[in-house]
């Protein structure tokens, strides 16, 4: 039995016996089971939370290279590359460059820095092409994976080396010297099989801003059967980049231009041993650790105001070091025929190093302990209920309780409901308890402090109810998914201006508080077998004591995606995504509403033996530029052409 199959057996054995076999075809369907919403492999019938899906259908066809702007394919997200080779990312609003509030997970392991709370998405050592799909979970999800599941959860699940046995090359090439290369080779025999990827990708995002960016990564997954009942994976890669900083139309003498050298490593195991039918457990171990070198500057401050002013010299050095380990235990069991059973307790360290952003006391760290578990219950036939408890002991915030209770009622084989409840918390970031930066002349002489610590910072809390339906009406092959969804959060973290007079001087405190209530909705229609077409909207409202907050999300957004399969190897897709008017949080702009048409056309064919496929994609073709996250990020129309080869 190899890796792959063991996986599908181990799905199949979690389930009740009621539920039915499950196959590997399962999780890759129109509507898969999903293993996100509760750490079980469930239904999404009976899954506490709605989650979307982003197959391999929807990747491939997208024409997306960058694994963010995946989500435009979620309803309710908001994605934007902010500057620096960055993103920011939203659901339901209170978006800004970080994305402070979204947990996310490749294969199990949270790549959320603590320094500052984002997920270092241009620089993670992870190809779009050895991506399986991504489940993400629409609502908070603290009660499975704890602080910082906030507004929800980005489950990213790589491919195999089973799945990719054999050698794959691709090449890229478009216009604003958008480009790149990968190398793949999956191998092994018997026991053991083994998963290598090379890649090099560069980048160019808009004309105003001198971002060139080279980023190139290695990854290397080797999968051990050890015996009929325990298995072992290893994951190790890294990646390098060389990337220029950006700048906005306005000089600032403490924005300079120039290069950054960034990295990111890791290393991931874990064991798994099954027990007997009912009964597995899990133990992994990971460590990260992610950089950013921006050199030692000498700018202009200007000491006293002009015209004209007089200026001093500054020099500064904002880089940074951030880092984790952590180890997971994991039991499943199904005490009952009624009943499965999701346990484990988690211990991390993490922390940060960087002389600029915290003065006196460069580095941070902190412990983090966890105990969770999520019980399903079947009571009737019909009738499933989902309670789950996260109780978390963070570093700077002590105790938190995550509870979620869910209950589903299918009320007939293709269509149910949902209700639930859940409370969420954010722990606050190194940066925004004990961020102190300074600036000094080359002499010594403090200029100013732009930012203070707080040690008194709590964390962000949230309350979030929901009704959900899940739904499939065959005479149309149409699949739904809706949710009606109402957050009150409170205890939001901003920045206030502490300092008197002309001097700015921030400090994060626990400032405002919202309600969001709005829908969701996802639709998947497949009239024929080659032809699918892909729905996502959402309508937000949010009432806050503060405008900006409240301006946050769109009130309404949308998305089409429509995949047609003739004969003789060719595809075409193209996709729609329609953003209105919001307001990104922090050092973001307002941006007006916009539509993005993309466009792609691909043929496959096997070439002298080998799987070939060529493809041209066109992005925002409908010939406006709109803005990104800054009025001085302007994305206008651009295309690329893509050959790969399999063998």
């Amino acid at each position: 039995m190899n890796l792959r199959r063991l996986g599908w057996a181990l799905a199949a054995l979690a389930l009740p016996a009621h539920a039915g076999t499950l196959t590997e075809s399962d999780f890759f369907a129109e509507l898969p089971v999903v293993l996100s919403a509760s750490r079980l492999a469930q239904p999404l019938a009976r899954a506490p939370a709605a989650v979307t899906v982003i197959d391999q259908d929807m990747i491939r066809a997208s024409g997306f290279r960058d694994i963010p702007d995946l989500f435009r394919l979620v309803p309710g997200f908001n994605v934007a590359y902010t500057r620096d080779n960055t993103w920011g990312m939203g659901y339901h609003g209170m978006a800004d460059a970080f994305s402070r509030r979204m947990q996310v997970l490749i294969d199990g392991r949270s790549v959320y820095l603590p320094g500052f709370g984002q997920a270092p998405w241009a620089y993670l050592p992870l190809s779009i092409e050895d991506v399986e799909r991504v489940e993400v979970v629409r609502g908070p999800n603290a009660a499975a994976y704890g602080a910082n599941s906030f507004f929800g959860v980005i489950n990213i699940i790589t491919k195999t080396p089973a799945q990719v046995a054999g050698a794959h090359a691709s090449l890229q090439a478009g216009e604003q010297s958008n480009g790149g290369a990968l190398l793949r080779h999956g191998g092994g025999s018997g026991d053991f099989r083994y998963r290598l990827t090379l890649s090099e990708q560069r980048r160019d995002r808009f004309d105003t801003q001198p971002e060139k960016t080279t980023t190139r990564h290695v990854d290397f997954r080797g999968d051990w059967q050890l015996s009929t009942a325990d298995e072992l994976s290893l994951n190790l890669a890294a990646s390098r980049g060389d990337w220029r900083r950006g700048r906005g139309d306005v000089p600032d003498p403490l924005e300079p231009i120039h290069d950054l050298d960034v990295g990111n490593e890791h290393v991931q195991a874990k064991f798994r041993r099954v027990l007997d039918p009912r009964t597995e457990w899990s133990l992994q171990f990971y460590h990260i650790r992610a950089h950013v070198d921006d050199g030692y500057v000498v700018r202009d401050y200007p000491l006293i105001p002009g015209p004209p002013p007089f200026l001093v010299d500054v020099p500064f050095r904002l880089g940074q070091t951030q880092w984790r380990e952590d180890v997971e235990f994991q039991m499943t069991s199904a005490p009952s025929e009624s009943t499965r059973l999701v346990w484990g307790a988690e211990a991390r360290r993490e922390g940060v190093d960087s002389p600029g952003y915290f003065y006196g006391k460069r580095k941070r760290s902190g412990a983090l302990y966890r105990m969770f578990g999520n019980l399903e219950w079947a009571p009737a036939e019909n009738w499933v209920v989902n309670g789950g408890l996260m109780a978390e002991h963070h570093y700077y915030t002590g105790l938190d309780i995550s509870p979620r209770l869910a209950v589903n009622y299918q009320f007939s084989p293709d269509h149910a409901v949902r209700a639930s409840v859940g409370q969420a918390y954010r722990s606050p970031t190194f940066f925004e308890v004990d961020g102190d930066v300074r600036f000094f002349t080359t002499s010594g002489l403090l200029l100013t402090q732009r930012f203070a610590p707080n040690s008194h910072l709590e964390p962000e809390k949230i309350l979030s109810r929901e009704i959900g339906y899940v739904g499939h009406v065959r005479p149309f092959n149409l699949r739904i998914d809706a949710r009606l969804f109402n957050d009150k959060v409170r205890r939001i973290v901003g920045n206030r201006d502490i300092a008197s007079g002309s001097e700015e001087n921030y400090q994060s405190n626990n400032l405002h508080r919202a309600d969001i209530r709005g829908a969701d909705l996802q639709l998947r229609w497949q009239p024929h077998r080659r032809f699918d077409l892909i729905l996502n909207y959402a309508r937000v409202h949010i009432d806050s004591n503060e405008e900006d907050i409240s301006l946050s999300a769109p009130r309404d957004n949308y998305s089409a995606l429509g995949i047609w399969r003739p004969a003789d190897g060719w595809e075409a897709s193209a996709g729609v995504y329609r953003v209105g008017y919001m307001k990104w949080l922090d050092d973001g702009d307002a941006a007006e509403a916009y539509t993005r048409v993309d466009a792609r056309l691909a043929r496959r064919w096997n070439w002298q033996g080998r799987a070939t496929e060529l493809a041209l994609v066109g992005q925002n073709l409908g010939g406006e530029r709109y803005t990104e996250f800054r009025d001085t990020n302007q994305f206008d129309a651009r295309a690329y052409v893509s050959l790969s080869f399999d063998w």
